[in-house]
């Protein structure tokens, strides 16, 4: 089986709530409450646990930030867009998706899988070539989110995107130069968001099969939010919406 090494307490724990990967070992190089906890946890799941210096916990990540624990476990379980929305269609709200468009940073990618776990986005699709992918330092970066959401890799966004068009969903970009504001947008009906990339934004091809452009009312000296934050604010402005929706219907 082909494997590797998930490093960091919450990707770890993450992994085995999630259930979506196949464990080998979890080695542990120091001794703390969090570990112990989470070693008696994966050992009451026959997840062998071994102990290791903290060197050899070096060697075996490759960093520092590993918190005293890895995995080695199966490779990240890609998902199909149908899985997407077959999850869609088993929640109480509209398909909501994340399309970040050549988003190459790790910690903005795993900042934008946290978000989106916690706002309620059903799936990521991610393009196959110039793109971060979901490595382990994504997932340490998510703080774990990344083991619960379903990802899946594309290599034609454009193509995609108009499968996405003909399930109903309109697609929506952020743009500094956009006339829309963000506020003033309906985010209720199904949805995905382009995020751009950190230096390019949405690729002009990309741009111009979206439905529809906004912009992130701002003041200041900065030209732009990064992608991370930017996805935060739209994303949660959706959410907001939604629940706000929901609101009005249980009246």
């Amino acid at each position: 089986m082909k494997t590797e090494i998930l490093y960091g307490i919450h990707p770890v724990l993450e992994a085995i709530r999630a259930a979506r990967r196949d464990f080998v070992e979890i080695c542990i190089a120091k001794s703390s409450p969090r570990l112990e906890k989470l070693a008696d946890y994966a050992e009451s799941g026959h997840i062998p646990v071994k102990r290791i210096s903290l060197s050899q916990l070096k060697e075996m990540t490759g960093t520092d930030h590993h918190q005293g624990i890895a995995a080695r476990v199966s490779p990240y379980p890609f998902a199909d867009l149908s899985d997407i929305f077959e999850k869609a269609d088993s929640s109480a709200g509209p398909p909501f998706l994340l399309i970040p468009d050549t988003v190459s940073d790790t910690n903005n990618l795993g900042a934008l899988i946290r978000t989106a776990l916690c706002a309620g986005v059903h799936g990521i699709i991610l393009l196959k070539d110039r793109s971060a992918l979901p490595t382990p330092a994504v997932s340490k970066a998510s703080a774990g989110a990344m083991e619960h959401i379903l990802l899946t890799r594309v290599t034609n966004l454009v193509a995609t995107i108009k499968e996405l068009k003909k399930k109903g969903l309109w697609v929506i970009g952020t743009d500094t130069a956009a006339n829309q504001s963000l506020f003033a947008a309906e985010l209720t009906y199904p949805l995905a968001f382009v995020i751009g990339g950190e230096e390019k934004g949405i690729r002009p091809l990309v741009r111009k099969h979206c439905d529809l452009l906004i912009r992130i009312p701002q003041t200041g000296q900065t030209d732009s939010l990064n992608a991370s934050a930017a996805g935060a604010v739209v994303m949660y402005e959706a959410f907001r919406q939604r629940e706000m929706m929901k609101v009005r219907s249980e009246k």
